[in-house]
């Protein structure tokens, strides 16, 4: 990518940089970290949206608070089926996912 000023780097040369080209281990390692920190964040302020606490929404899916908490600060992998039970059944919502090659 084309820096726009010597003196700014873009966050894709950051990347880059840090964590290495796209395909190598670090940076596929660092891209699977990084969205599971952003879907952590989606639930959290979903959740928040729907003025519902970790426990209530964890009653409603039918899991733990534990559980809610862990996902919301991207300590806990979590399956696409419990994702998708905590936002269509916990959150009334709907999980759109999409594959990009």
């Amino acid at each position: 990518m084309k820096k726009v000023n010597d003196d700014i780097t873009t966050f894709d040369e950051l990347k880059n940089k840090e964590f290495g080209l796209i395909g190598t281990p670090e940076r596929d390692q660092y891209e699977r970290e990084a969205e599971a920190f952003i879907i952590g964040v989606m639930l959290k302020e979903a959740r928040i949206a729907k003025g519902l606490t970790q426990e209530q929404l964890a009653q409603k899916a039918g899991t733990t608070k534990a559980y809610i908490s862990k996902i919301e600060n991207n300590l806990k992998d979590v399956r696409i089926s419990t994702l998708k039970n905590i936002i269509e059944v916990g959150l009334n919502g709907h999980l759109n996912l999409s594959i990009r090659l």
